[in-house]
């Protein structure tokens, strides 16, 4: 064969391709390449970004912000109407079909960012419509098919905002996974790039498995990255942290909370208010570790992490061991721990917590990769185990992972996902974990405890006197209840009922900056705003 029809061949071949992934994929619209590329084309990010969002975010082109992992070469799919409605036509779009976002913040920037994209999406021809979800949000958010592959979805809506704020990079990918992805149906390439990324704990060799899976993610659309923003922590200038540090304050580090002060109040007592307190429940920790204070100070981990989220100092654990090779990794915890309740807290406990994990199919993605990398998590998975083999346990302090496959972030889970009591929850169904009863009070380990609660009023923690850290030096943290994106950040920061906490709304930020009581300190993080795309066939 001459080269001419060699050049000719390979011509028709890639347009053959490029034809095939651009057709559905099911009864979905959605599972069009096309419909997607249309609706990122339509959206004026770099506008939206300058304007509404105060100049404070970046547009993105990836899950992963901007460095040393991102991929370049990037389709950045600039705002380019025309394209969209050609894409839209190639579709056979249909106009009257009515698309629904959903999205979980409750402040006003982001309705207002939802009325822009519903006016970008219908000048090209794309009705949509927009509600924010209450209640369980992760399981309303995240529930995956039974039929990974073919659905249906499990899930209702159409399109959602949120976000990923990645613990570790591999985290804005692991979640692509066969049945992991509530938008997603299974893809084998996408399998084999996310085991690329977890597969070394090689620099290098991870940067080139990174921008393989940036590539292809930006290629097909799976989801379409909006913009990347900084967080910014607030706090009342009486608030002294004595050397706590600062840093992602969505996760947990050394904070050193039991040695912050606050000036006593009249009567003599140290009171700390802030919000992220309980509407319905306390959020379980083993989907979102540190988002609500109170995950933070009730729950304790087996180590912490410096500020950067590099795990680093002793926690429950007085001294951890990891093997050269990463493939066993040993804790040794504090004798005689006890639960809130005075119950001990033993490595039957962390044994216990681990296998009902990898059973909750509400999991972080990081952890689920750490527990799902051990010896014999499959046999236990499937029923053929009674136990994971890989976890062992010796007397009550010392407790032994062995892993089948390198995870190059278990130290990082450990530093994040929190035991749980064995006592208070072995009768939980996995499948309703948060809507157990332990989740109206839960019984923790930190150091504080409960005193009181009022669902979607207020919460009162105390020092846990018992706490191996020592007791905490405030005598009581009250946190009123909200939601990542407080409405009332304004309104009781402006009372003197918000001494501390976090936000990446950018009008929050420049209102609180003119308040002479309190500090805002800006942190570079790892978070993305997305649109998700949900490609199932619906019911």
């Amino acid at each position: 064969m001459n080269m001419f029809k060699v050049v000719a061949l390979s011509t028709l071949m890639l347009i053959a391709s490029m034809e095939l992934w651009a057709q559905p994929a099911n009864s979905n619209p959605l599972s069009d390449l096309r419909v997607r590329q249309a609706i990122a084309y339509a959206i004026d990010m770099d506008t939206i970004a300058a304007t509404l969002l105060e100049g404070m975010a970046i547009a993105a082109d990836s899950r992963i912000p901007n460095g040393p992992f991102k991929a370049p070469g990037l389709n950045q799919y600039k705002y380019n109407p025309d394209k969209s409605r050609q894409l839209l036509k190639e579709a056979n779009w249909d106009s009257s079909q009515v698309l629904d976002l959903v999205y979980y913040y409750g402040d006003q920037l982001t309705a207002d960012l939802m009325t822009a994209v519903q006016a970008y999406l219908a000048d090209v021809g794309i009705q949509m419509t927009f509600r924010k979800l209450e209640g369980d949000v992760g399981a309303q958010l995240n529930s995956v098919p039974k039929d990974a592959k073919n659905g249906p979805s499990a899930v209702i809506y159409n399109l959602g905002y949120g976000a990923k704020a990645a613990l570790a990079l591999q985290e804005y990918y692991n979640d692509f996974r066969c049945g992991r992805n509530p938008q997603v149906p299974c893809d084998d390439k996408i399998d084999a790039l996310v085991d690329g990324i977890n597969g070394t704990a090689d620099i290098e060799k991870q940067k080139k498995a990174f921008f393989a899976i940036e590539r292809y993610m930006n290629k097909m659309l799976w989801d379409y990255p909006l913009y990347y923003q900084q967080l910014f922590i607030y706090e009342n200038k009486r608030v002294n942290r004595n050397g706590g540090d600062y840093g992602n304050a969505q996760y947990n580090y050394r904070t050193n909370i039991v040695d912050w002060t606050v000036p006593p109040n009249k009567d003599g007592k140290m009171v700390l208010y802030s919000n992220t307190g309980p509407e319905e429940f306390f959020y379980h920790p083993w989907w979102d570790p540190g988002m609500m204070l109170p995950q933070k100070v009730l729950l304790d981990r087996l180590i912490v992490a410096d500020g950067s989220l590099t795990p680093k100092y002793p926690g429950m654990a007085k001294h951890y061991h990891q093997s050269d090779d990463g493939k066993t990794l040993n804790f040794e915890i504090y004798d005689g721990l006890t639960w809130h309740d005075g119950s001990p807290l033993t490595v039957e406990d962390i044994r216990w917590s681990v296998e009902f994990s990898v059973k909750t199919p509400v999991l972080g993605s990081v952890f689920r990769t750490t527990f799902e990398s051990l010896k014999g998590v499959k046999a236990y998975k499937d029923g053929s185990a009674s136990h994971i083999s890989g976890i062992t346990t010796k007397g009550k302090t010392s407790i032994t992972f062995e892993f089948e496959k390198l995870d190059p972030n278990s130290l990082m889970t450990f530093s994040q996902w929190p035991p749980l009591p064995k006592k208070h929850l072995q009768d939980a169904d996995p499948n309703k974990f948060q809507q157990h009863p332990y989740f109206q009070r839960p019984i923790g380990s930190g150091p504080y405890k409960i005193k009181k609660v009022e669902m979607n009023d207020y919460v009162v923690m105390v020092p846990f006197e018992d706490f191996h850290g020592g007791r905490a030096k405030i005598d009581e943290i009250v946190c009123y209840p909200s939601m990542d994106n407080d409405p009332d950040v304004i309104k009781n920061a402006r009372a003197g009922k918000l001494d501390v906490g976090f936000t990446k709304n950018v009008a929050d930020v420049m209102s609180l900056q003119k308040m002479d009581h309190m500090r805002v300190i800006p942190v570079d993080i790892p978070y993305t705003r997305i649109l998700w795309i949900n490609q199932y066939p619906m019911k």
